[in-house]
């Protein structure tokens, strides 16, 4: 009988949290305040400090782990939902009460933060021809990193470091873009590749941070060249910003400020590949006469991440990626996926008052 009370009460509390979490919403200064800025970077200093000491992922383990006992738990009860379908109800129930509770309560209510660009003052929107005009100096800058780095405008870039090389290296561009922009300071790094890399490769997935344990999961298997921005990106939402363009945005920004020029290329190359395919939704044709402006060699760079796409591409993807749309929806990303191409705007409106 108390068990049962136990879980009516954690079922009621699930409803009550739901409320309350839609009702943050409304109020993102005092989100920013209060959580973002107050007791959030407390809570993940310890959880980074405590789950970096490891060199693998504690965060895949506690999935997996879940994962196990939940298929266990089905198993077990597959013959008892006739006789106690709510009792089980009420578990699954109570189950997501302190799913949802740790989710918010450790990383998630930073959805509900203040925007990126109001934050730092400029706006979203553009035009088509301001992101034209943009993307020509992008791919000026764009090509003369790749021939500093090969020297051939017909060869791709090969990032020669580590994958371990290329995470201690990634801190760098925050310490850099910090000095800046205080908020985008960071610090006690805990920056992994995914022990379940090759899923999230057919899941079409380039990391993820795991809420629970604020670790930066990599997917490793992605072409080097683009790992150290992808790497800049999950470290972006260690800091609290959950977003999926505000994050593109960050990543890109910590790449382009990191002294190594491998990353500086990863974050070029990049936004480019962006700004090229938004182009492309509204005039394929401009998009691909400015693609006859950009150097082989970077060409070749996307036509191996397009390759590793295809051959990854699956049933799984297509499931995870309604999956996760939907996802992004409900945490007030209208958008859902399309929201990743949406950090254009942060880079055009940006540039409007910096220099490239």
């Amino acid at each position: 009988m108390y068990q049962m009370k136990k879980k009516i009460i954690l079922c009621l509390l699930l409803l009550l949290q739901i409320v309350i979490v839609n009702t943050l919403s409304l109020f993102p200064e005092f989100v920013e305040q209060y959580y973002s800025n107050g007791i959030y970077p407390y809570m993940v200093k310890v959880s980074r400090i405590l789950f970096g000491l490891f060199g693998f992922s504690i965060g895949d383990i506690i999935y997996g782990i879940v994962i196990i006992l939940i298929i266990r738990w089905v198993w077990k009860k597959r013959k008892t939902w006739r006789r106690e379908y709510k009792s089980n109800l009420l578990t699954i129930g109570s189950f997501f009460s302190v799913f949802y509770f740790l989710f918010y309560a450790l990383w998630a209510v930073n959805y509900h933060r203040v925007p990126l660009n109001e934050k730092m003052g400029f706006e979203k929107k553009y035009t088509p021809e301001e992101l034209i005009s943009f993307t020509k100096e992008l791919i000026k800058k764009t090509n003369k990193l790749h021939l500093q780095i090969i020297n051939n405008d017909s060869l791709k870039i090969v990032n020669p470091y580590t994958v371990s090389k290329i995470y201690n290296k990634a801190p760098n561009g925050y310490k850099n873009l910090s000095q800046q922009y205080s908020y985008f300071t960071f610090n006690n790094e805990s920056l992994k590749s995914s022990l379940i890399s090759t899923p999230l490769s057919y899941m079409g997935f380039g990391g993820y941070l795991n809420p629970f344990t604020n670790e930066a999961q990599v997917n490793s298997n992605l072409p080097k060249y683009n790992l150290p921005t992808t790497s800049c990106h999950e470290m972006s939402h260690q800091l609290g910003y959950a977003s999926e363009s505000e994050a593109n945005f960050i990543g890109y920004m910590a790449s382009i400020n990191n002294d190594d020029i491998y990353f500086q290329y990863s974050g070029y190359s990049f936004a480019l590949k962006y700004c090229l395919r938004n182009i492309k939704n509204f005039d394929e044709e401009k998009m691909e006469e400015l693609l006859l402006l950009v150097n082989k060699g970077i060409v070749l760079n996307y036509e191996e991440s397009n390759r590793f796409r295809d051959e990854h591409r699956s049933f799984i993807e297509t499931f995870f990626k309604y999956f996760y749309d939907n996802y992004l929806k409900l945490n007030h990303q209208k958008d859902g996926l399309k929201t990743y191409s949406k950090f254009v705007g942060l880079l055009v409106n940006y540039y409007k008052t910096e220099d490239l």
